[in-house]
């Protein structure tokens, strides 16, 4: 195998000549050796966007030589375009506040802008990974900067798929607007409801997590790129500063800003925490959701079977015709992930300290997550499971006649007490409370079919008056 020899702080070390990495990633990898996720790669392409942005102005500035800094922007474009993705190996938990993943990709955009020179890797007097590729810059300003375009762009795609699942459940709201069946609170039987009105309910619970999670990307626009270290700007003049913001709005097509005080955006991570409490929400009423669709298609015989769940695949290895709710289940799982992972970035952002969070590459990776998998969660519940519902409304039937929660209806035309004691009575003769009415004849059947009419028993008022 091919060897070069690279040196640094700490001493000197061969490096395989087939990598694009120096000798800092290479030391990450092995002091991070936990052999799990690397570095998400959305994040990876966005310092790479900051490197290109960076070039670009210091190329105008006159501090980076046409020649070198082209050679850097056509370097980042191509790590931005996934050529280099198998040398970014990095373990996403990694100590240094994310400074080892900006090395590996100031190392690798050198390497190969070096190659493009003409150069061989390792002759870092032809591009440099920190004097060149890392010119004006610090891993304190271009991490949370790359998390924050990385995450406005991940919310965008999470807001216009649960939109879609919003649309989709008003769809089953129409479509079910007219099919009663049996309420429950506490998971007794309660009053009636139909099946559209629970749809519909949910159709609110996302709705309002589409616009939640819409609305917060303003949150994430403030970026501290020229802050360098510590937010003060040391080593980034002020037209850099200014510059670079302006041309990564370009690149980036979002409307990012320039922080008016780095020194609080550089150390500062409340708001992580503030947008994965709102993908924390979501995960909450998307784990409800499901909850409900599991117990409503429990089943077929011996559960509660009002609602059918599509068939994805079969459930047991040892039970011939099983099929479990997988995809509710799914959604469950990942629910319970996001809710995770909000709990461990309030962690991580409550454990910085003075000019910075060390914590930040655990805060990209739980951040990232949590929103890559709602989004492709959220698109696969739509998909796969809620537009093909369908409704069994013989049992719906059955298990509301069957309940004595009808009696609820002829409060107002018998009182409490009476009421209560139709319901024992049902309950003791096994009847429904429909057939006690009739049997008692009080009421005739126009009249306690017109009180316990499905649609007086599902809006507002007295029923049968």
């Amino acid at each position: 195998m091919d060897y070069r020899l690279e040196k640094d702080l700490i001493g000197s070390k061969e490096i395989d000549n087939s990598k694009y990495y120096g000798i800092n990633t290479a030391r990450a990898l092995e002091n991070f050796e936990l052999n799990n996720k690397a570095v998400n790669m959305d994040f990876i392409r966005e310092i790479a966007v900051i490197k290109k942005a960076a070039a670009i102005v210091n190329i105008k500035l006159n501090t980076l030589t046409e020649e070198k800094g082209n050679a850097i922007i056509k370097a980042s474009e191509e790590v931005i375009d996934g050529k280099f993705d198998d040398q970014f190996k990095v373990s996403a938990f990694q100590g240094g506040a994310g400074t080892s993943t900006n090395m590996n990709v100031n190392e690798v955009i050198a390497n190969r802008a070096i190659e493009i020179l003409g150069g061989q890797k390792g002759e870092y007097e032809i591009v440099h990974p920190l004097n060149d590729v890392n010119m004006s810059q610090s891993t304190n300003d271009v991490c949370p900067t790359a998390l924050r375009i990385a995450a406005i762009k991940r919310i965008r795609k999470l807001a216009n798929a649960l939109a879609e699942l919003q649309e989709a459940l008003q769809i089953k709201e129409n479509e079910f607007s007219d099919i009663i069946h049996l309420g429950r609170t506490q998971l007794m039987d309660a009053l009636p409801i139909m099946v559209g009105q629970g749809f519909g309910a949910y159709a609110k619970a996302i709705e309002r997590d589409r616009w939640r999670i819409y609305k917060v990307e303003e949150r994430l626009r403030v970026i501290n790129i020229g802050g360098t270290a510590i937010g003060t700007g040391l080593n980034a003049t002020n037209k850099y500063i200014f510059m670079v913001t302006d041309v990564l709005q370009d690149l980036t097509k979002l409307g990012i800003a320039r922080s008016d005080f780095p020194i609080d955006t550089t150390q500062n991570c409340d708001v992580f925490v503030e947008v994965s409490g709102l993908l924390k929400a979501c995960a909450v009423n998307l784990m409800k959701i499901s909850n409900d669709l599991r117990l409503l298609g429990s089943g077929p015989r011996g559960g509660f079977a009002e609602i059918i769940l599509p068939m994805c695949q079969a459930g047991s290895t040892i039970m011939p015709g099983k099929v479990n709710p997988v995809i509710p289940e799914m959604v469950g799982q990942v629910s319970m992930r996001v809710i995770a992972n909000d709990t461990a970035i309030t962690l991580a952002a409550s454990s910085g300290q003075l000019e910075l969070n060390a914590f930040i590459p655990l805060i990209v990776e739980c951040l990232l997550e949590s929103l890559e998998l709602l989004e492709k969660t959220v698109i696969i519940f739509k998909e796969k499971c809620i537009e093909h519902i369908i409704v069994n409304e013989l049992n719906c039937k059955e298990n509301l006649e069957r309940s004595t929660a009808l009696v609820t209806a002829l409060v107002h035309h018998i009182g409490y007490d009476k009421a209560s004691d139709l319901a024992k009575v049902a309950l003791k003769e096994e009847k429904s409370i429909r057939e006690v009415l009739y049997d008692e004849g009080t009421y005739s059947k126009e009249e306690i079919d017109k009180i316990l009419n499905p649609f007086e028993l599902t809006s507002p008022g007295i029923p049968g008056k």
